[in-house]
């Protein structure tokens, strides 16, 4: 059944005539639930507490966000403190860790809201860094027609980013909370001297990506690819490059944003995690405590990983549970 949901007017028009006067509506956010997904992980399924809905959401701009409802049984919405998720760079709604532990916070009476972005899987590196807040926007407006109205914030890697985006811009008194986690520093600066590593390539990259800009071409991939993580070299499009990876033209950087968050902060980092370096986090601890900081309150976690720096760590394979209660630790001791 079909569930559409007006949260967002704009540009309305008032047309007068000789007897009467109305408006139209140029833009909306609206929803569906749909079936189950083909193709979800096994593990993506019901537990003891709480069986997942899933969710088709129209963002302001028309762009499908796919969804997962994670809603503790025998609890009223309006008294659900509800997580929304952000995935990392190139993942989903379902992927690990936030779609991993949906199930394990559902359990402890929290619901959540896991979404998949613009940038998700094969859209990896495609998007614009400032149009991700559309998919963050289109969540957050549905969750409050859905009738919750306590929100936490939740992004991972990637997503941590673009969370500290939004929450910095949108002020609105049912955003109690952020959560981080797998969480860089300045992605611009880490960009340029930690990946790609070779300022030759760098400027080359630049220079491309301007004149994809420049001929109207900016979505569109270019010729060469960026060196990334673990030195893989990747594809991506000039508008992720000039809206993400150079310091000239990107706002990617949280050092920068996280300071003007007016809400709580908790930070998590898994000790085995081989692609956050372990300064990145402080990173963002001294620019929330920075003189004229709007943070109230922020906290670093570091859970422990005896396995050493691997793969694994940056997606908390090996600590799904510590991650789950960390974060429930730290949202009870905030009184939600």
């Amino acid at each position: 059944m079909r569930n559409p949901v007006v949260v967002v007017s704009f540009a309305v028009i008032g047309l007068f005539a000789a007897t009467c006067a109305y408006a139209e509506r140029a833009a909306s956010i609206e929803y569906d639930f749909i079936d189950r997904p083909a193709n979800l992980p096994e593990a993506f399924n019901a537990s003891s507490g709480a069986t997942p809905r899933f969710l088709a959401i129209k963002a302001i701009d028309g762009f499908r966000v796919d969804a997962a409802l994670w809603q503790p049984l025998d609890k009223p919405v309006a008294a659900t403190t509800l997580i929304v998720g952000v995935h990392g760079s190139g993942g989903n709604f379902s992927g690990a860790p936030i779609g991993s532990i949906s199930p394990l916070l559902a359990a402890k009476g929290y619901g959540v809201l896991t979404i998949s972005t613009r940038q998700h899987d094969k859209l990896i590196n495609t998007d614009n860094f400032v149009e991700v807040r559309r998919d963050i926007e289109a969540a957050v407006y549905t969750a409050r027609a859905l009738g919750y109205t306590t929100l936490v914030l939740y992004g991972h890697s990637l997503g941590n980013i673009q969370v500290q985006y939004y929450a910095a811009n949108n002020w609105e008194h049912d955003i109690k909370a952020v959560v981080l986690s797998g969480m860089f520093g300045n992605l611009p600066w880490k960009s340029r001297n930690v990946l790609v590593q070779n300022e030759e390539a760098f400027h080359a990259l630049s220079e491309a990506a301007l004149k994809s800009l420049r001929e109207g071409q900016e979505r569109e991939t270019l010729s060469l690819q960026m060196r990334r993580t673990e030195g893989v070299q990747e594809p991506l499009t000039g508008q992720h490059f000039l809206s993400y990876r150079t310091e000239a033209s990107s706002t990617a950087d949280g050092t920068y944003w996280i300071k003007r968050i007016p809400r709580p902060v908790l930070m998590v980092r898994d000790a085995a995690d081989a692609v956050i370096a372990p300064f990145e986090p402080y990173m963002l601890l001294s620019a929330a405590t920075s003189t004229g900081s709007l943070v109230p309150s922020i906290k670093y976690v570091l859970v422990p990983n005896s396995k050493g720096p691997n793969p694994r760590g940056h997606q908390f394979l090996d600590n799904f549970g510590p991650l789950t209660d960390t974060i429930t630790a730290w949202l009870a001791g905030q009184r939600l």
